[in-house]
């Protein structure tokens, strides 16, 4: 009788990719709401990749990581870090920053895989069937209902919730973009890339419309030091891996888990509730996307 071979570490390291990554991404709105308090957005992320920069840098140069070949190279893969971190983040903090809750925040941005998986037949060539566009629809009706059940909540929260939608259109546009011009791009150098086209914006933004004052606590160099290292050099370098091994909209499709994470966090650390006509938002929401993946499966692609 022959023995089923144990799992190599690697192979369980792979599988367990998706999880990790769902967990690492959903706790970015945790760190996001515990540091604002503390310090403005922009200057919040200038430091965060500022950090980022210095970190990796040695982590480069002695593993003798090979750069990018060509000067289209380096311009794709900033484009791409801007729109994932210039883009998504920036509007993620300010959106947080103006009151809007970690939660909410969370499930805007989380309903990019219906963007994505939308626009990735056509850029991309990836099939999507009508199987799929239901889910997509039931998706956005969803996340229609959340939105409605926080229209009280006071007009800077709406603009708040408005800039999370453009976060939202940053991200989809930044996993297109990764998946079609950066998807062999060496991780660990065009990470460094990333972060610095990353720091400059965020530099520049600070210098141009807030006071860079900060208020050092606890909470904030716990808030900095996660985000850096969990979230920047973490949770993005499993998204790039991700990219590089499936399809942009299969591994998009991973980014609606992170609500109902960042939801269940957010209620322990903050208190933060989701009412009666929210709740059924967020299952329909999940029914689109069970939707979408039933079909992922059925062919293979996942």
């Amino acid at each position: 009788m022959t023995e089923n071979p144990t799992p190599s570490p690697d192979t369980l390291f792979i599988k367990a990719m998706p999880v990790i990554f769902v967990f690492f991404w959903s706790t970015g709105f945790i760190g996001a709401k515990m540091g604002l308090p503390y310090i403005e957005p922009m200057t919040f992320l200038a430091v965060r990749f500022g950090i980022c920069v210095l970190l990796m840098i040695p982590v480069v140069l002695l593993t003798r990581t090979h750069w990018p070949a060509r000067g289209i190279d380096y311009v794709h893969i900033s484009i791409g870090g801007l729109l994932m971190h210039g883009g998504y983040l920036g509007f993620v903090f300010l959106s947080i920053s103006l009151g809007t809750p970690a939660g909410i925040s969370s499930l805007i941005t989380g309903i990019q895989p219906l963007i994505v998986a939308a626009l990735a037949g056509l850029l991309l060539n990836e099939n999507v069937t009508l199987q799929k566009w239901i889910g997509l629809l039931l998706g956005l009706a969803g996340v229609f209902l959340v939105v409605f059940d926080k229209l009280s909540v006071g007009e800077g929260t709406l603009f708040g919730m408005g800039l999370s939608f453009v976060a939202l259109l940053s991200i989809a546009a930044a996993t297109l973009y990764q998946k079609k011009f950066c998807a062999n791009m060496n991780i660990k150098s065009g990470n460094l890339i990333q972060f610095a086209a990353a720091a400059v914006y965020f530099l520049l933004m600070s210098l141009l419309f807030e006071t860079g004052d900060i208020t050092w606590s606890g909470e904030l160099v716990f808030a900095l030091a996660w985000l850096t290292i969990v979230l920047s050099l973490g949770a993005m370098t499993l998204l790039y891996l991700l990219l590089r091994r499936g399809a942009a909209a299969n591994v998009s499709s991973l980014f609606y888990l992170t609500p109902p994470c960042t939801a269940v966090v957010a209620y322990f650390l903050f208190d933060e509730t989701l009412g009666i006509l929210a709740l059924i938002g967020m299952g329909i929401a999940v029914l689109g996307v069970a939707l979408v993946n039933y079909r992922f499966k059925k062919t293979g692609n996942i």
